[in-house]
C-alpha cells in the first residue's frame, strides 16, 4: 500500500513507519526532521499535502499538538491543527481517491469519566467527558471522520492509551489499566489498515488488563489486594525492588473490542517495562525521576 503518514517525525508516528516501512510504501509529513519524515511541511496546509495523496491507498494521521502543549501552545492552534486541519485532510483524501483513513486519537479524551475515589471501566461506548482543549479537539477530529464515513471514506479511530517514558513503577502499573508500549500502538494502526467491518469503527489500545468490571469498586479503594491476587509475579518485582503498588486505581481502560474485532494483541506488558529498565531503555525513566506532568 501507498501510505501518507502525517507526524511522522514523533513518537507515535516513528514506531508506525517502523512497523509498516518493510511492506508498504510510506510517505512521512512532519514539521520537524526525522529520518523517518520525507517531506517537512504542515499537514494542515493543503497546498503540501494534495501532492502527497496522488495514488495513496490510506492516511495515517498522528499529528497534532498533545497534552504536553496544553497551557503552552495557544488553544486556535489546537483548533487550527487537530480540527481545521484534519477536516482539510478528509476534503484533501476523497478528492485524490483515498479509500481508508486511521486517526489516532486519545483515551484521555474520557476526561472527567473517571473520578478520584471511584474506578470507572471504560470502553468505546463511555461517553466522553473532555476536560480540555487537547481532549476537545480530538473528539471533534472524530466526529468529523464519523461524517466523512457516511460518504463511502473507511475510517479506524484508535484511541490510544497513556503511552510516554515515565518512572518505571508507575509505567509497569499503567500496563495493568491505563497504558500500553508504542509498538503496540503501532501493530493496532498496522491492523486497521486491512481490517474489514463498518465503514466506521473505533477502538481502545491499551494493555491487555488483568481485571474486570467486577473488580472496580475493589480497585478504587484497594487496588493493592487486587493485584497481589491477580498478579503475584508482578507485585513479587515490586517487592523485591523496593517499590510500592498503587492503592487506589481510578479506571480500566477495556482493549477488548480491539482483541476481538481488530485481531490486534498487546505484546509488551509490564515485565517488558521491567526488563526495558533493567538494559538502560531511554522507552523507561529510573524510579523517582522528576518529570512534567500534566492534568488529563
Amino acid at each position: 500500500m501507498r501510505i501518507v503518514l502525517t507526524g511522522s517525525s514523533g513518537r507515535i508516528g516513528r514506531a508506525i513507519y517502523g512497523a509498516l516501512a518493510q511492506d508498504h510504501d510510506i510517505i512521512g509529513i512532519d514539521r520537524n526532521v526525522f529520518s523517518t519524515t520525507h517531506v517537512i511541511g504542515d499537514c494542515a496546509d493543503p497546498d503540501v499535502v494534495k501532492p502527497l495523496l496522488d495514488g495513496a491507498d490510506a492516511v495515517i494521521h498522528t499529528a497534532g499538538p498533545h497534552a504536553p502543549h496544553v497551557g503552552v501552545v495557544p488553544d486556535s492552534e489546537f483548533e487550527r491543527i487537530n480540527v481545521e486541519g484534519t477536516q482539510s485532510l478528509i476534503e484533501c483524501a476523497r478528492a485524490a481517491g483515498v479509500r481508508r483513513f486511521v486517526y489516532t486519537s486519545t483515551t484521555a479524551l474520557y476526561g472527567h469519566a473517571s473520578q478520584r475515589g471511584s474506578c470507572t471501566w471504560i470502553d468505546e461506548e463511555t461517553v466522553p467527558q473532555p476536560k480540555s482543549i487537547y481532549h476537545r479537539t480530538n473528539l471533534a477530529a472524530e466526529r468529523l471522520l464519523e461524517e466523512a464515513a457516511r460518504d463511502a471514506l473507511t475510517v479506524r479511530v484508535m484511541r490510544m492509551s497513556r503511552c510516554i517514558p515515565e518512572p518505571a513503577p508507575d509505567m509497569a502499573a499503567y500496563r495493568l489499566h491505563r497504558g500500553v508500549d508504542a509498538r503496540d500502538v503501532a501493530n493496532g494502526h498496522a491492523l486497521a489498515l486491512t481490517n474489514q467491518s463498518a465503514l466506521f469503527e473505533r477502538y481502545i489500545l491499551s494493555g491487555a488488563t488483568p481485571f474486570s468490571n467486577d473488580d472496580c469498586e475493589a480497585l478504587a479503594s484497594d487496588a493493592e489486594s487486587v493485584i497481589r491476587a491477580r498478579i503475584p509475579q508482578l507485585a513479587a518485582e515490586f517487592d523485591r525492588r523496593g517499590w510500592s503498588l498503587p492503592q487506589g486505581l481510578d479506571r480500566v481502560y477495556d482493549p477488548s473490542k480491539a482483541i476481538t474485532k481488530l485481531g490486534w494483541e498487546p505484546a509488551y506488558q509490564w515485565d517488558e517495562v521491567l526488563a526495558q529498565l533493567d538494559r538502560a531503555s531511554i522507552e523507561v525513566l529510573p524510579p523517582g525521576a522528576k518529570i512534567a506532568r500534566k492534568a488529563e
